[in-house]
Order: C-alpha cells, then sequence, then structure tokens
C-alpha cells in the first residue's frame, strides 16, 4: 500500500520544530498529496496554540495552497480531551475554521473542573501502580472519548492507548457508526498489534500518522505500515492508504 496524505503534524505553533512551509516542503519531497497541520488545542498548558494563532495559521495556510498546486494543505488541531462527558479544548469559532479534527488524550492539558482533573489526571497516574484506579480510569477513558465523538465532528482518534489505556472494542465500535478513523501513530507506535485486530473486528477505520515534530519526519509512518500489515489490514480499511503493493 502507499500512504498518499500524513494527517498529523505538528509545527512552531506549539511544540514542533518548523514552519509549516517546510512541513509541506517535505511532504512534497515525499510524493505526499495531503497533508494537515495538527498543533495542539490551546487547552494544553505547554504547548497550546493561541486561539488568536489559528486565523493565522488559516490564512497562511492559504496562501501556501496557491503556492503549491500538487499537494493538499490542511488546517487542523490535536484538540486534548478535558472532561469526562467528552469536551475538548477548542470551540465551535476554532472548530469553524478547521478542514479536520483530531482528538486525543495529552496529560499536560488542563482539566475541564477539579472532578475532571481527578478522574483523567489522577486516576490514569494512580493506575499504573493500583488495579482498581487502572480499570476505573480505563472505562473513564473510554467514555470520554466516546462522548466527545458524540459532540463533535471528530476526523481522527490520535494514538488510542498509547497516553491513556482503552476499551478498544468499546472505543472502535463508537468510532466505526460515527466514521472516525481510529490512528496508528509511528511517533508513539500506537495502537498495538491486538488494539488493532480488536479494532477491525468491530469495523473501525484506521489512518497511519508521523505524529512529526520536525519536517523530515513528516509522512515517516514506516512503523504504523509494519503495525497495519502485521494486524491484517489492507487499503481498505486505512483512510490515507491506496494500493495494494506496499512501499515503505
Amino acid at each position: 500500500m502507499r500512504i498518499y496524505a500524513d494527517y498529523h503534524t505538528h509545527t512552531r505553533y506549539s511544540h514542533g520544530k518548523g514552519t509549516i512551509e517546510q512541513n509541506v516542503l517535505a511532504a512534497r519531497r515525499k510524493g505526499l498529496k495531503k497533508i494537515a497541520i495538527t498543533d495542539h488545542g490551546p487547552g494544553h498548558f505547554l504547548y497550546g496554540v493561541r486561539k488568536e494563532d489559528f486565523k493565522k495559521a488559516q490564512q497562511e495556510i492559504a496562501e501556501l495552497n496557491k503556492k503549491y498546486d500538487d499537494i493538499e494543505i490542511m488546517l487542523g488541531v490535536e484538540a486534548n480531551i478535558t472532561g469526562t462527558d467528552g469536551r475538548i479544548d477548542v470551540d465551535e469559532e476554532i472548530i469553524s475554521q478547521l478542514d479536520i479534527l483530531l482528538v486525543g488524550f495529552h496529560f499536560g492539558a488542563l482539566p475541564a473542573s477539579l472532578a475532571d482533573g481527578y478522574h483523567i489526571h489522577l486516576k490514569n497516574l494512580g493506575g499504573k501502580v493500583i488495579k482498581k484506579l487502572r480499570e476505573d480510569a480505563r472505562k473513564v477513558n473510554t467514555q470520554a472519548l466516546v462522548k466527545a465523538m458524540e459532540r463533535y465532528p471528530i476526523d481522527i482518534i490520535t494514538h488510542p492507548g498509547a497516553k491513556a489505556d482503552i476499551d478498544t472494542a468499546s472505543l472502535a465500535r463508537a468510532a466505526a457508526a460515527k466514521d472516525v478513523a481510529l490512528e496508528i501513530n509511528a511517533g508513539h507506535r500506537f495502537m498495538t498489534v491486538e488494539y488493532v485486530r480488536i479494532a477491525k473486528k468491530w469495523g473501525a477505520k484506521f489512518v497511519l500518522s508521523s505524529d512529526a515534530h520536525r519536517p523530515e519526519a513528516v509522512g515517516q509512518v514506516i512503523d504504523a505500515v509494519k503495525v497495519a500489515l502485521e494486524a491484517g489490514l489492507t487499503e481498505k480499511d486505512i483512510i490515507n492508504a491506496v494500493g495494494s503493493e506496499v512501499v515503505l
């Protein structure tokens, strides 16, 4: 299979090392036809994009789309789960500016409330050593993602299972129903082969992403391709893949 798009890349707008144009140039060199710029949502207290910068990035991308007619450049965001009820750290104003919406767990994101902080942050932290908290956190994590898909026009769930453990079957059922792709992330090497096999069984679609934080990493999805192939996926299961011949 050939990967023709990288829908998860970061720039200096959050904690990436390059500019939007540098990411685009790297994507063009690798023959990609689409690239999304998906810096962290504003709720991340270390790396979040300032709300006013979304309009700036949107204008920059519009100019680059005029400059380069051989690749589609999309504005997105990797939004953060902030509440157990599925709340994320981008509002309708920001969403209206986006071409693609990614959502995932990041524990640098400020919780919506103290109660959310307990359930999302402390339970996941404590779950590393206490089995009961780990089981509770898994349920909360899964429910938050499912509710987020019900509340927002999400396109991709990023690296499910990497930052916060999830019930793969439950997440996959909900993702399939909402036509949301689950990411196999080459940077975090998640989803695992086991998770992918379970999710495929429940009808989920997948996307292979670099999660690039520097321009030279854009389009580097070899590790994700290996997971996909070992799990038995074909190009029909992957939203950014075409062709049956494997190209690494």
